[in-house]
């Protein structure tokens, strides 16, 4: 707890080290008012009445003096509030952006997908965003609060035990069981959010189906929204009735501490009226100080309790901060690829817990070559395109780029040698210009029309609204520009566009690039794609066949290994699982009474 403290500390340090100087003065101002406020009550009361007690109580005592100390300090009082409040948002804000940052460089850094398919490191990583935008500047906010308190209730102190060391005493026994208390229920709190984040994973999972737009359809043609919707409600009971039983908990809880509080000072007073050794001042100081004393106890052991919960959080951010890259990095330059492209005996699985996707496949892609990958459905042939973009590393097995391991080699180097365009392609909701130029960030601004004309899409682009600049999406589309949707196989296009833009690459990957296309279109984008990849080494994969029987090398996956490998002539002629797939879809496009040949 105290290591998560003092890493907070250190990154308000780093982030706003002038506010932060300054929001601990004002707390340090602010802390002595109200020990000052009870101390020159005491000695205000006694000049005005006569007594002795103005004589101790401020240098030079007498009625004017007393004020011309009490009207100061009231004054800053009512200023120093609001100051402290504006400094401790203004933390806030530096530190939150900072934390921001740092969460978002960590997370970069995990190069792979496995952690990102892990549903315990999504609860966490979740967390964690919260815990960042708020969790420093509340730690440091509740530090600083804590600080601040701490000296003001050491200023009380002494100012009851000058008056009554016995009273002193007994009022600060209020503060260990409240203490204790707060600091438990805090746990429990922070041990509750964690238990409930499944919940409100899936309550936020449902609850998204009804507003996006990729669901909006069968949702409503299904009518699946009421379904939804008592799921939604069931995953909110179940985190509310945790939260419920915490909250009853916590009403019993602090029911019994404010009885105690009411009683320590209803305690203390009774016996200071009653023992007549007491000034005016000296009962009025007593009746303010254990008032102000049980305010600053109550606010302390909040504060405790508040610092204690957010450390509890910030314990997220920072392992998700201090996370190992999930994949073994190395330094070695990437050369080009020379020869040829080897998977030997490869063994994966995405967890011991799943069953093996590929049972070692051994693979020859050769440089300047199309190799296509025939498989049916969870055959593994996107896991294996995971693995040659090193988004996980073989359990068994290696993948040798001209003889190198690639886990030998520098990840964002070999990556920079890989063009791909995936199954699941991203749609970006930027411009169409932004779209197509992520593909390569280093490329001319201005070369999105060429890689859009090579796509077939250019002529739709330049027909929208504003043209390349037009925003594709409705969601952040400007006041004065409507945005716009474009169809499944516009985006298609555009995704290969962004491909295009990434010309020229050791080895390029194309999975499924024509799924979304009419035929025409698909004509054109296999043609296109034939004069792309020329020279190239490839690997494509595709569920229609007769898009892949051009390349150089066929290569069919079942059962996560490989059965079959020739080109499309050999294959037919070896009348295997390749030959029984191709003619199931050439049947499709026969007539009823032609025979298969």
């Amino acid at each position: 707890m105290i290591a998560d403290a003092w890493h907070a500390v250190r990154l308000g340090v780093r982030a706003a080290a002038g506010r932060l100087a300054a929001g601990l003065a004002v707390t340090l101002l602010a802390a002595a008012v109200p020990v000052a406020t009870v101390w020159l009550l005491r000695g205000l009361l006694d000049a005005l009445s006569g007594g002795d007690g103005a004589a101790r109580a401020l240098p030079g005592g007498g009625t004017a003096r007393a004020l011309a100390w009490f009207v100061p300090v009231l004054v800053l009082a009512a200023a120093l509030p609001s100051l402290a409040t504006f400094l401790e948002h203004e933390v806030g804000r530096v530190v939150g952006r900072r934390a921001q940052s740092d969460l978002y460089l960590a997370t970069a850094r995990l190069t792979g997908l496995a952690r990102l398919e892990d549903p315990a490191f999504h609860d966490r990583l979740r967390m964690a965003q919260s815990a960042g935008r708020t969790g420093p500047g509340q730690v440091i906010a509740g530090l600083l609060g804590t600080g601040q308190l701490v000296v003001t209730l050491a200023g009380l102190v002494a100012v009851l035990a000058a008056i009554s060391p016995a009273i002193a005493a007994v009022t600060l026994l209020g503060l260990v069981p409240a203490l204790v208390a707060e600091i438990r229920l805090s746990r429990e709190q922070a041990a509750m959010l964690w238990s409930i984040s499944p919940h409100e994973r899936r309550e936020f999972f449902y609850a998204e189906l009804q507003t996006s737009l990729p669901a909006a359809k069968e949702v409503r043609l299904l009518g699946l929204s009421e379904l939804f919707r008592l799921r939604m409600l069931d995953e909110l009971a179940a985190a509310d009735g945790q939260r419920r039983r915490l909250d009853a908990r916590t009403l019993r809880v602090q029911f019994a501490l404010g009885v105690l509080s009411a009683l320590v000072l209803g305690g203390a007073l009774t016996w200071a009226a009653l023992s007549g050794t007491f000034s005016v001042g000296d009962i009025s100081a007593l009746v303010a100080g254990i008032a102000a004393l049980q305010a600053t106890l109550a606010s302390l052991v909040a504060r405790v309790a508040l610092i204690h919960h957010a450390l509890l959080l910030y314990r997220h951010f920072r392992a998700v901060l201090d996370s190992e890259p999930d994949l073994p990095l190395a330094a070695a330059p990437v050369p080009p690829l020379r020869r040829e492209i080897q998977l030997r005996d490869v063994w994966f699985r995405y967890s011991p817990e799943h069953k093996w996707i590929l049972r070692g496949v051994n693979l020859v892609i050769p440089h300047g070559s199309a190799v296509g990958l025939v498989g049916l459905n969870g055959a593994g042939k996107s896991t294996l395109v995971k693995l040659l973009c090193r988004f996980y590393d073989p359990d068994r097995g290696a993948i040798l780029w001209d003889g190198t391991d690639i886990r030998e080699l520098s990840l964002p180097g070999l990556r920079e040698r890989i063009g791909a365009l995936f199954q699941d392609y991203m749609s970006y909701e930027l411009t169409a210009a932004e779209n197509i130029a992520l593909g390569d960030i280093h490329a001319p601004l201005d070369s999105a029309p060429a890689a859009a004309a090579r796509a077939g899409i250019d002529p739709v682009l330049r027909a929208l609204p504003h043209g390349y600049d037009t925003m594709l999406s409705r969601l952040f589309a400007e006041e004065d520009s409507a945005g716009v949707l474009l169809s499944g196989g516009q985006w298609q296009r555009l995704a290969l566009a962004r491909t295009y833009l990434r010309d020229r690459r050791d080895l390029l990957i194309l999975d499924e690039p024509s799924s979304g296309l009419d035929a025409e279109a698909e004509h054109a984008i296999h043609h296109g794609l034939r004069a792309h990849r020329t020279g190239a080494t490839s690997l494509l994969i595709s569920h229609r066949l007769g898009a892949l029987r051009d390349a150089d090398l066929l290569v069919v996956l079942s059962g996560g290994v490989v059965i079959e490998r020739g080109t499309h002539a050999e294959l037919l002629a070896l009348d295997g699982e390749y030959a029984r797939l191709f003619h199931l879809q050439a049947d499709g496009y026969r007539p009823e009474s032609e025979p298969v040949g």
